[in-house]
């Protein structure tokens, strides 16, 4: 087969997954529903505060939209491992570095352009209740952030993928993520100090700040991000090339 007719046939199977269409949503819903909600309640009252951060505000959903791009991710490539299906899919398409590439390819390519469209609406929507406070879209942190941030929810899907690939089950990947980014994360940052920093999920987020809290930059945060993302893809690959179908 092809390259294109590889990625066709991916992007079909995508497509055509239960439950991935819906994890998508979520993303958007996720994100922007929570941006908008959480700053049509506050709107510019914490505007004063020391520790406000006008462009971080409208993104605070993403901690929640990250969680529906990791699933995403997950379910992607874990339904190659439901009922033997890789089998077929390895008769198909012998060579697994163009099977691997291009399954990771419509992963990249459908949570980028999800996280495009979440990313600016959670930004304008966000915006629209901080008055004097909020940043405009010419603006190049808020450029910056909309555009780091939905590259960030790529490379969760990614990372999720890759993963995957390397245990072979959606349910474990997400057993071990979802809390690791909800609670262990979370308690690490309150204690590791700059170690926590570095992590997949906070490095990369550091692109939503105006003033990041961490000693990373927002650029080199979402690149720490993308080295995770690559190192799981990297192991998925390995394991998909070395381990029998």
């Amino acid at each position: 087969m092809s390259t294109a007719a590889v990625l066709r046939s991916e992007w079909i199977k995508i497509r055509t997954l239960r439950g991935t269409a819906w994890s998508l949503l979520a993303v958007f819903l996720l994100t922007a529903g929570f941006a908008v909600a959480a700053n049509a309640a506050t709107g510019d009252s914490e505007a004063d505060s020391a520790d406000f951060d006008a462009l971080f505000s409208v993104f605070l959903g993403l901690n929640l939209g990250q969680i529906a791009a990791i699933s995403f991710g997950t379910l992607a490539m874990s339904s190659e491992y439901q009922g033997g299906a890789i089998r077929a899919s390895l008769t198909a398409v012998p060579n697994r570095g163009l099977f691997y590439a291009a399954k990771l390819a419509n992963v990249a390519g459908l949570a980028l352009a999800m996280g495009l469209v979440t990313t600016f609406v959670s930004f304008l929507g966000g915006s629209a209740f901080l008055g004097d406070a909020a940043l405009s879209l010419g603006d190049g942190d808020a450029l910056r952030a909309c555009l780091g941030g939905a590259v960030y929810l790529a490379l969760m899907a990614l990372f999720a993928a890759g993963l995957t690939a390397v245990l072979r089950s959606g349910l474990a990947v997400l057993s071990i993520l979802i809390p690791f980014i909800l609670i262990v994360s979370m308690i690490l940052g309150e204690t590791s100090g700059s170690f926590a920093d570095y992590l997949p999920d906070r490095a990369g987020q550091q692109v939503l700040y105006v003033n990041p809290p961490s000693d990373l930059a927002p650029l080199a945060g979402l690149g720490v991000t993308a080295l995770w993302a690559g190192a799981a893809v990297l192991a998925g690959w390995w394991s998909l090339r070395r381990r029998d179908a």
